[in-house]
């Protein structure tokens, strides 16, 4: 029986960790330096998602929402991406970033410019890197220095140069940076020495680190012997719910209602294509879609849920790094985020 605690932990503290379209022939990808179709389109909700297929990995396809995830083009960007780790974007200036492995464990961050389709730097990030994040002002980007790695700290970077220009410590193997519309910046780390079982908040103009939890016991925990975890969890724009993914051999989708959000009730199970269970999911700004994810580096297609109906509705080539981003008369007027982060007004 799955149990309510499972997830209350992390919606308590408002952190929200976390299928038959095939492209269609008829809409060939467009040239990598020809811009979005803007001018015949007075708006446009376009899907940039990071391609984690191996022959794809690391250029980025975007989709026309609206218009049936119509593949409209596909950017090659940089080489030798081995494992993609995070995307975030900037509406304030129109710049995108794609955290990456190399094939021989390089931690690296290329920065693309979303107006001009062209990557405007690529560089090297010691000691290494992982799910990211961006100030809302798009001056400073949040990097955690690798789950794998021993680092106690996460590295802040010029967003527009890519230097990193202070140190932010607390714990080591820093995985997945969060920056909620409200703020503070939220952390989570695999640190085995006891600090791992604590959430960080990490405020973004003093830089002073508090901690929250201890949060181990509610952390849902996957068979033992078995592959994968459950890893995946957020809110659907509104809040009304959260979908969980669940472990590697379940290949379902949980939704809550959190009509309650310290009582969450099991509302339904939505059952994936494949034999495994979703490693990531977000969600459009309008929460009109899900995008469930397959397992990291997976040859399998992200499925699309329609996101009030719970009904699977297509799939998109492989990625779980998805961002939204809205275009009116050719310039940016909203982004999402990789996170699928509440939206609600307060």
């Amino acid at each position: 029986m799955r149990r309510p605690v499972v997830i209350s932990a992390f919606l308590t503290v408002a952190v929200g960790l976390v299928g038959w379209i095939a492209v269609d022939a008829r809409f060939p990808l467009f040239s990598e330096t020809q811009m979005l179709p803007t001018n015949a389109l007075s708006t446009l909700r376009a899907l940039y998602a990071v391609n984690q297929a191996s022959a794809m990995r690391g250029s980025i396809s975007i989709y026309d929402i609206d218009r049936g995830h119509r593949l409209v083009k596909t950017i090659s960007t940089v080489p030798n991406v081995d494992d993609v780790r995070g995307v975030a974007v900037s509406a304030v200036t129109g710049k995108l970033y794609v955290s990456y492995r190399t094939h021989s464990g390089v931690g690296m961050i290329y920065c693309l410019s979303v107006y001009q389709d062209v990557v405007l730097w690529n560089r090297a990030i010691k000691p290494d890197v992982d799910r990211l994040s961006i100030h809302p002002n798009g001056r400073l980007l949040y990097v955690p220095t690798w789950e794998g790695g021993s680092a106690d700290y996460i590295n802040v970077l010029d967003a527009d140069s890519g230097d990193v220009v202070r140190e932010v410590n607390f714990s080591n193997r820093s995985h997945d940076t969060q920056f909620p519309l409200s703020g503070p910046l939220f952390q989570e780390t695999k640190a085995t020495d006891g600090s791992g079982n604590y959430l960080y908040m990490i405020d973004p103009s003093s830089y002073a680190v508090s901690r929250i939890g201890h949060v181990s016991a509610s952390i849902p925990r996957h068979p033992l012997k078995e592959p994968g975890m459950l890893h995946g969890i957020g809110w659907i724009p509104d809040e009304s719910e959260v979908w969980e993914n669940s472990s590697d051999s379940d290949p379902h989708v949980y939704v809550w209602d959190m009509l309650d959000p310290m009582v969450p009730k099991l509302k339904e199970q939505l059952s994936l294509r494949g034999r495994h269970g979703g490693h990531w999911l977000t969600f459009d700004l309008k929460g009109a879609y899900a995008y469930i994810a397959p397992e990291k580096n997976s040859e399998d297609g992200t499925e699309v849920f329609d996101a009030q109906t719970h009904r699977a509705v297509g799939s998109i080539g492989s990625s779980e790094d998805i961002v939204e981003i809205d275009f009116t008369d050719g310039m940016i007027t909203g982004t999402s985020d990789q996170y699928a982060i509440g939206r609600a007004a307060r």
